[in-house]
């Protein structure tokens, strides 16, 4: 698990930085993201990919980001240019590393074995390195479930609607229609794999309504945190992925109330005139332990 943190993951904001820009790496690391995800594929020009190498490992080993959880997203296998990445940033300062261009399951069961082969050769535990495929075709959509299953080392599916949008050959409009189903079916897939579903990236830097509502809706499919490409998104990220008080509050009335029945002898609970059925209960319970996991994760950042 991550080096900052030994509970569940807390991946509310996941912020890319291009690896190449020290400025904005220094930005990152001083910002109130979650999780940073270096970039080495699309924010980095091809002739600047060595130059990122080095500037990550550099900041690495600098320890720059020994506060946050650290991913990297590296290029995909087709590329050509996987393992002189790995070479390059894999070390124990990082936590994990976001996948990009997954189409199957069987693409993630042959990265676990590369990130195995990187463990044995750097010293460190067989595991530490966690993986965050990125969700950007079609066929990765399809098959979410698949990807999300296909090692242990999956934490989290991340959607990328820009290129799966492309693949799909739909319309980009403000109202992201061929966006939604995707959206849901990654959601679901995660929740079924018990991993976290963390939505994409809002590119619209300066429309923080268009924002808001892209996220309240995310998390009403159940997602769990998105991509972030700037700072100044972190807060209504963190805003809409947090548990408010008065949700915190409503559910610790309700699992109150489910004690005292059982304690009763009675399977019923009601709070508010309304019935409590075992749903109800578990929500609640998983909302007060996201709120306590998180709370433990800010402790420790």
């Amino acid at each position: 698990m991550s080096k900052s943190y030994s509970g569940p993951w807390i991946l509310r904001s996941m912020l890319f930085v291009p690896g190449h820009r020290m400025r904005y790496l220094e930005s990152a690391a001083r910002s109130q993201a979650d999780s940073v995800i270096l970039d080495l594929e699309d924010a980095v020009p091809a002739d600047q990919t060595e130059v990122a190498r080095q500037t990550i490992s550099a900041c690495l080993e600098g320890g720059m980001f020994a506060h946050k959880q650290v991913f990297v997203r590296v290029n995909p296998r087709d590329s050509g240019l996987l393992l002189e990445d790995l070479n390059a940033v894999a070390r124990k300062e990082v936590d994990g590393f976001v996948y990009p261009k997954a189409f199957r399951g069987k693409d993630i069961e042959a990265f676990d074995a590369q990130l195995e082969l990187m463990e044995t050769g750097l010293g460190i535990p067989r595991g530490h390195f966690v993986i965050a495929p990125l969700i950007e075709t079609t066929s990765a959509v399809l098959h979410a479930f698949e990807i999300a299953t296909a090692s242990p080392r999956v934490v989290a599916l991340t959607f990328g609607c820009e290129d799966f949008n492309t693949d799909l050959q739909g319309l980009d409009t403000p109202e992201g229609n061929a966006l939604f189903v995707p959206r849901a079916l990654i959601a679901m897939a995660c929740r079924a794999a018990r991993v976290e579903p963390i939505d994409t990236v809002y590119v619209k830097l300066n429309d923080m309504e268009g924002l808001e509502r892209n996220v309240k809706l995310a998390r009403e499919l159940g997602f769990s945190g998105m991509l972030i490409v700037h700072p100044k998104q972190i807060p209504i990220a963190h805003r809409y992925y947090t548990p408010s008080a008065d949700e915190v509050a409503h559910a610790r009335e309700v699992v109150e109330k489910c004690d005292l029945a059982k304690s009763q002898g009675s399977g019923v609970a009601f709070t508010g005139g309304e019935f409590i059925g075992p749903p109800f209960e578990i929500r609640a319970r998983q909302l007060l332990a996201r709120h306590k996991a998180i709370e433990e994760f800010e402790k420790r950042q």
